[in-house]
């Protein structure tokens, strides 16, 4: 028996390897490839998007704001340009769905602090009543990193402007409606080219999940990955 084994030694680490290899090879190619879509209007709910922006199929970006964060400053696109940021809309006197968001939003920022290539950003949809020092007092409870985080007040027209026309989060209803009170659970995921590339509920970290809508952890994931495959 040892004589047999050793005559076909050669045979045999061959065909193992060969076997290796061709298992492995399989696998790569059977392993669905990891991408995140880009979305448009035309790609998201209906209900989400307003009548004037429905026709857009691509070239959808989030247009230049210009916002005051939690220190008093002002704050553009030119401080996102290039960056991968997570977008959402809150209001410092909710006590429904903002809590959640933001304590999900905290947990995120303690998982990419150390990444130079994602930032954070929370719109006021009460900037009447959230000004710099409201907003200065709620960042310090929650823990915010001036650095990786802008909580921003201004303009409400501007805001809600943002929030149905192109992050596409709010349902839309009657024009009158456009500045009605904006209350979304969304996180937007926006890339360094200022295309929306995933929706997820930031009042879910790891439960369950709808079809569509991704919790934070799965955010978190797909952050990863954007970092490693987005170039500016």
């Amino acid at each position: 028996m040892l004589l047999i084994l050793k005559k076909y030694k050669i045979f045999i680490s061959f065909f193992v390897l060969f076997s290796i290899i061709t298992i492995t090879a399989f696998y790569f190619v059977l392993k669905p490839k990891k991408n995140l879509p880009i979305y448009n209007p035309a790609d998201v709910n209906p209900e989400l998007v307003d009548s004037t922006v429905q026709y857009i199929a691509n070239e959808h970006f989030i247009p230049d704001f210009k916002f005051t964060n939690q220190n008093g400053k002002t704050i553009t696109q030119e401080d996102y340009k290039g960056k991968i940021y997570v977008a959402d809309f809150f209001f410092t006197t909710c006590q429904s769905i903002c809590p959640k968001m933001t304590n999900n939003m905290a947990w995120l920022q303690e998982r990419i602090k150390n990444n130079p290539k994602v930032l954070l950003l929370s719109h006021s949809v009460t900037p009447d009543i959230d000004s710099v020092s409201v907003l200065k007092k709620y960042a310090l409870e929650k823990g915010v990193i001036d650095s990786k985080w802008n909580l921003v007040t201004g303009n409400k027209k501007d805001i809600y402007y943002l929030a149905r026309k192109s992050y596409l989060v709010v349902k839309t209803g009657k024009p009158s409606e456009m500045y009605d009170m904006v209350h979304t659970e969304n996180f937007v995921l926006v890339d360094s080219k200022k295309r929306i590339r995933g929706f997820y509920d930031g009042t879910n970290l790891d439960g369950p999940t709808e079809k569509g809508i991704k919790n934070v952890k799965q955010l978190l994931e797909d952050i990863i990955w954007l970092c490693e495959n987005d170039k500016p």
